[in-house]
Formats: structure tokens, sequence, C-alpha cells
């Protein structure tokens, strides 16, 4: 399904060309600043989409080099946390580092930590790039943030063409190899997912409110993540899959209201029969 108006779809340009920067549009559409329209899409970019495939299975047996150059199974960062999952290129001159950043800032607000209450896998979609890129982009990337402590919760992952394509076919997420600006065309987003590997949530842009991605890590995490607060929110406020946001759950918020009022009301009642009791008390003393 189409999601109109919520994806950021980019085809990312070597340097700074600013012709080349792309703004919010859908999934399979192109949106130029230049005035190309959506009906205007290049038939070959027509398949650059990010589909939801929610509840899905990854391939947890797929095979990659994590930064350090070590071979490792997707399933390794998988069976005890929720993971906070994206598609990237570590040669991706503009788009993937705002949605690299646009992560870490949400996460600079979320009440949990990576590599305690959750793990990041970023995925490189271009089979060209190497662990030694990996590693050049995660030291960057924490330094930037002044988040070493984070390290083992953050890994930076390359791979073979058809192990890559396992996952992002199995995701949704469909890119294009743009011979004449050398650079893919894609869709910025990220995803949370189970404990077990399964598509639990897609948020779309490259700027992802703390909210949502705090719910999704408690929605996600098959209970094993969150406190009674947390617990609480996700009562009021539910996942919509038509815009990929949380928003309030009004029959939960009047149903816990209409609680809350009655519970009042007989603690009310509760503390004057407790007072008139005392009082009677104190009279007949």
């Amino acid at each position: 399904m189409k999601l109109v108006g919520l994806l950021t779809v980019t085809l990312c340009l070597v340097g700074a060309d600013a012709r080349a920067q792309q703004q919010p549009g859908m999934p399979g559409s192109m949106g130029f600043t230049g005035g190309i329209v959506a009906s205007n899409v290049p038939p070959k970019m027509q398949d650059v989409t990010f589909k939801q495939r929610l509840g899905t299975q990854l391939p947890l047996d797929a095979k990659f080099k994590d930064e350090s150059g070590r071979d490792v199974a997707l399933g390794d960062y998988f069976g005890k946390k929720p993971v906070v999952l994206a598609f990237v290129y570590f040669q991706c001159p503009m788009l993937c580092p705002l949605v690299m950043n646009g992560i870490s800032s949400a996460l600079k607000v979320v009440p949990f930590t990576a590599g305690k209450e959750f793990d990041v896998v970023l995925i490189s979609f271009d089979h060209r790039d190497t662990p030694e890129a990996a590693n050049a982009k995660k030291r960057a990337h924490l330094q930037h943030w002044a988040v070493p402590e984070t390290a083992d919760g953050w890994h930076f992952l390359t791979g073979s063409e058809p192990e890559i394509q396992r996952v992002t076919s199995a995701a949704g997420f469909t890119y294009q190899w743009d011979e004449e600006s050398q650079q893919f065309a894609h869709v910025s987003g990220v995803l949370v997912t189970t404990p077990d590997g399964r598509l639990s949530r897609y948020f779309y842009g490259v700027e992802f409110s703390p909210k949502d991605l705090r719910l999704a890590l408690v929605d996600s995490g098959q209970g094993r993540l969150g406190s009674v607060v947390e617990e609480l929110l996700l009562y009021c406020f539910h996942y919509d899959p038509s815009t990929g946001k949380y928003g309030a759950a009004f029959m939960n918020i009047l149903r816990l209201g209409g609680v809350l009022t009655v519970g009042l009301i007989l603690g009310f009642v509760v503390l004057m029969r407790w007072r008139e009791t005392r009082h009677v008390a104190e009279r007949h003393a």
C-alpha cells in the first residue's frame, strides 16, 4: 500500500548538488525539488519503494560481515531484545547519514540504551561496501553523537548482493542504481522488529518521533522492555500502519478515564465513611 505524503525518496548525487536533493513523497515517487511531480516519475524509478510487511519474519540465517570483518548471521543480533533496523549504504553522501542521525536524535530522548534494552542494526544494500567502510562510518557516527559507550549496541553490516536482497525483499525495501548519477535511489525509513526477527513497526522519513520510537520498542519487546508507564502509554496510543505513527486510542482513553473516575468516587466514599466513623468514635470517647 502506498502511503501518500509520508515517504522520503532521494536520489543521492555525488557532492552537494542541490538538484538531486529529494523531498518527502510516496514510495515509488521521486519528488524532485526541481518540480518533477509523482506523475512524472521516471519509469525505471517506479519500483523504488518501502512497502510495509508487518509480521514478516526476517531471514535470520542471512550471512554478513560486521564492521570488524567478522562473519556473522543476521540472527546473531536477535533473540533477546527488539532491534531498530535500517537499510543504508556507507558511501551515501546525503540521505543515509540523515537517516542515521534521525535515529540517534530520537534515541537521545528515549529512556533506553542501545546495547542494553535494544540493538541497532544498519545493513548496507550496496554489496561493494566493505567492513572497513562500515567501521569508519560507525566510529564517525558514534563520535559525532558522543555515545562511544553504546558501540556494542550498534552494528554495521555488509554482505553479498544475494544475501542483502534476501533481507531487503523480506522487509519490502527496493532500490535502484542510477547510472547517470552513480548513486542509489531509495526510500528512507527505519523499522523496529521483535526479538525473534519479525517486522513490527515502520517509520518513514529522516526524522523520527522519540515517542513513536519509544512505544515501538516497548510494543515490539514482547513484554521484555518498559515499565508500567510505557504499558499505560501503549494502552492510550496505538500504531496506525496507514500513517506509520502512534495515535491516541480514544476509546481506550475513555475507558481509562472511566476507570479513574470510578476509582476517585470510590476513594472519596471510603474517605467520607472513614471520617464519619472516626467522628462518631471521638464523640463517644
